[in-house]
């Protein structure tokens, strides 16, 4: 009898575990929802489809009939049933709220006779469609008509919300810019997963993107000042004077006006950064006379040539608006005047990242500001300018958040941290009381590299999909009320072409997506690893390009009490083989299995290695140097530092 009531609370505790964790044949939801309950069956979308919404929910029931459509449906959207109509999908709002579901939250029923989506407000309904639409075929995504698909939606009961009010993606379009229809098509797919803010930086050192209409040199002069180059961005030759300055662009006002109509149709809200004082030299190089440095007319719009010197950071010239310059504040009351106009959303960041204080350090002009004012560092300078921007952006009736430097000497009183060196500066802001945003490099930062960077895109650190996975926005310690949510950003120095920025996005933001919207006690790493390998096909339906660097090997090297190499492979996916060769051919399934650590012999010159699960190669082929393997063995940890 112990034993058949073990075995009824094991049975019990599986169902469980499935019902919330449901990652199996067609139910592969990211992120993943607070209660996933499966049923019995399928709803079968009828050739004619009717979408019933009520109220607010209507243009909810209208974008899901446009999305329909692309699988040869004739769908019709009502207002109000009569006897006659059979509703396929009904989009309902609570006349009476339901207090567990919020502002965003749902409840979606599927029943092998009709699907219901209840919600406390049209972005509810709107996520719920969402999820909905993962519950369909992936060639939902599709971006022609296709009619060879039974388009058939699993029975499940869901409830879902989200975990946290903040949950951004950053892009940034001052270094390469991306058209209006690429930033469009960059809000649909952050949309699909629950994404609700895009994070907008629109001004740095290598263009200013959006019109100012009181400041025309912003545009004229620092949008499309720059000579096109390809390569590693950073390390360019200066450019000369007969070189074309042809690349860039910028956003005039109405186009910020349809791109925010455009994101709050789909639920979601734009923030824009003008990042000052410094990755400020675009401004500058508009208008010389911001600087506090002689000779700033001569400087140029830089191309990917370097202007920066690490660690400090350290400016091989002037790339800051002078605190002590009082031209500087009418200058940003102008900018912050128009810009505040241009976006709702209640909040505009100001930088406050990376400043080069070295000319301020010899500036006549800043040693009488310090004196003046009591300033003792040169970071109470920065603060003192950051705390009259801060009344500046009050005064157009916003509020102010800035990346964490904006702690150094001082926060502005109301001003929100956004916390990117780690979580530690968002602690500290937490602890004196402010808002945080956590957005740490460490989790967050899409434009690192995704695998080992022997084959991937060179930049300066990595970030693998199951680190990103990790992510916890609420540290120990730390009241949750301060911590408004999270994001991740996509710097883009990189990222010349909108392929390569959609490869380095996806799948990680998949990863922030959950760990900003899901419960965390609903996380867990295998289970999201096999709903992402779903999703690729979703992307492929949509013609969106993504990294499959999970399915690759790691390479940990070290040498042992001879001198010999020894180098572990570790997959991040399980249930993987791993198959190599040292000869300078291409293994495949048939090859030797990885089982245990490798030494190369004596006179191998190269290891190459590819993943397979079962008899699919999943994985890419990787050509590792000896000669690199080596050097990474000299190096602590064994493991590439890049």
């Amino acid at each position: 009898m112990k034993k058949l009531c073990l075995l009824f609370v094991s049975v019990t505790f599986f169902a469980n575990a499935f019902s919330q964790q449901a990652a199996v044949g067609e139910i592969a939801i990211i992120p993943q929802p607070v209660k996933i309950t499966k049923g019995t069956g399928y709803y079968t979308l009828p050739a004619n489809i009717t979408i019933w919404a009520g109220g607010a929910a209507a243009p909810v029931a209208t974008a899901l009939a446009n999305r329909l459509t692309s699988a040869s449906y004739k769908v019709r959207t009502i207002a109000t049933i009569n006897k006659i109509d059979k509703v396929a999908i009904h989009l309902q709002l609570n006349q009476t709220a339901d207090n567990a579901l919020g502002n965003e939250g749902y409840h979606l029923t599927v029943t092998p006779t009709t699907i219901t989506i209840t919600a406390n407000q049209a972005a509810g309904a709107f996520y719920g469609v969402q999820t909905l639409l993962q519950l369909m075929p992936s060639e939902v995504e599709s971006k022609s008509k296709v009619t060879s698909v039974t388009w058939k939606v699993p029975c499940v009961d869901i409830t879902d919300y989200p975990r946290f009010a903040w949950r951004g993606l950053m892009l940034d379009v001052s270094r390469h810019f991306f058209t209006k229809e690429q930033v469009k098509d960059f809000i649909d797919q952050m949309a699909k997963y629950k994404y609700n803010l895009l994070h907008f930086h629109l001004t740095d050192d290598e263009g200013w993107r959006i019109e100012i209409k009181s400041l025309p040199r912003l545009t004229s002069d620092a949008a499309t000042k720059r000579v096109h180059k390809e390569g590693y961005f950073g390390t360019f030759s200066a450019p000369t004077p007969d070189e074309p300055r042809t690349e860039g662009g910028f956003y005039t006002q109405e186009d910020i006006k349809e791109l925010v109509q455009y994101a709050k149709d789909r639920f979601v809200d734009i923030m824009p950064e003008i990042d000052i004082p410094g990755h400020s030299l675009a401004a500058v190089v508009a208008y010389p006379e911001l600087s506090g440095t002689p000779g700033a007319e001569n400087y140029h719009i830089i191309s990917g040539e370097p202007f920066m010197d690490w660690p400090g950071p350290k400016g091989r010239l002037d790339n800051t608006l002078s605190p002590a310059n009082e031209k500087v504040y009418p200058f940003l009351d102008k900018v912050f005047g128009e810009v505040a106009q241009m976006f709702p959303f209640p909040y505009i960041h100001i930088g406050g990242d990376e400043c080069a204080k070295n000319y301020w350090e010899k500036n006549d002009q800043i040693k009488a500001l310090m004196q003046k004012e009591g300033l003792k560092t040169q970071e109470e300078v920065q603060s003192y300018f950051e705390k009259r921007v801060e009344k500046i952006v009050e005064s157009k009736g916003k509020k102010v958040i800035g990346w964490d430097e904006i702690l150094e000497g001082g926060l502005a009183p109301g001003a929100a941290v956004m916390s990117w060196r780690g979580i530690k500066g968002g602690i500290e802001a937490a602890k004196q009381g402010h808002e945080v945003v956590m957005s740490p490099t460490t989790f967050a930062y899409l434009d690192y590299m995704q695998g080992d960077p022997i084959i991937e895109p060179h930049v300066y650190a990595t970030l693998l999909l199951k680190k990103a996975y990790s992510f916890e926005p609420v540290p120990d310690g730390v009241d949750p009320k301060y911590i408004k949510g999270g994001q991740a950003n996509m710097w883009t120095e990189q990222a010349f072409n909108v392929r390569h920025l959609q490869y380095m996005v996806w799948p990680r933001a998949l990863a922030t997506a959950e760990c900003v919207w899901s419960q965390k006690e609903n996380k867990n790493w295998d289970n999201f690893a096999a709903r992402v390998e779903k999703q690729f096909g979703r992307f492929d339906e949509a013609e969106v390009k993504y990294a499959r660097s999970m399915f690759d090997p790691t390479f940990t090297v070290a040498k042992d009490a001879a001198g010999k190499l020894s180098v572990t492979l570790t997959n991040e996916v399980n249930g993987l083989d791993t198959y190599y060769s040292f000869d300078n051919s291409f293994p495949d399934n048939f090859y030797p299995k990885y089982t245990q650590p490798l030494t190369p012999p004596k006179d191998a010159v190269m290891l190459k290695v590819v993943t397979y699960r079962g008899k699919q190669q999943v994985g890419r082929m990787i050509a590792m140097p000896i000669a690199e393997l080596k050097r990474r063995s000299e190096k602590k940890g064994g493991e590439d530092d890049e």
